[in-house]
């Protein structure tokens, strides 16, 4: 399969949705911050200095997949309709266990905006909890499923 965001050059571009239908589009992500149980404690206990982890960490995801075209540089910028963050924590990772649901009416997917808001919400989780523990990890981010357009219904195998 052809690499749609290079020319016959090979030069980067940006690919031409102006003949695409605009259809319905979801995508799904996932990813997870993995910490001390004593950080996941803190974290769940509304003990961390800089305050509500979670909710800053929610609203962190939602700005991230609204400005995702300001940060990957060939996507296209979308009216995002819909951005939810669920932020679980999860004793025997130990951490919390991010998942992003993104929809918009449009000509081309939001899977980048699902990635960007699980980023951004992990990495939020992680500043504002870096003070306690330098160490913790993120990973496990990836698309889950999407919806919509020429290429239907994608679901990650579990």
């Amino acid at each position: 399969m052809p690499l749609t965001h290079f020319d016959a050059e090979g030069h980067a571009h940006m690919v031409d949705v102006s003949e695409k239908a605009t259809t319905a589009r979801q995508a799904r992500a996932e990813g997870w911050v993995r910490m001390a149980p004593e950080t996941l404690a803190l974290v769940t206990e509304g003990r961390a200095k800089k305050g509500d982890v979670l909710g800053v960490a929610r609203l962190a995801g939602i700005m991230g997949a609204k400005r995702t075209a300001d940060l990957i540089p060939l996507c296209h910028p979308l009216p995002v309709t819909k951005v939810a963050l669920d932020l679980a924590p999860d004793a025997s990772l130990p951490g919390i266990r991010v998942e992003a649901i993104v929809k918009t009416s449009g000509q081309t997917g939001v899977e980048m905006e699902a990635l960007t808001a699980v980023s951004t919400a992990c990495l939020t989780i992680y500043d504002m909890v870096k003070a306690v523990q330098k160490d913790m990890e993120i990973g496990g981010i990836r698309l889950l499923s999407k919806e919509g357009g020429k290429s239907g219904r994608y679901e990650a195998p579990r």
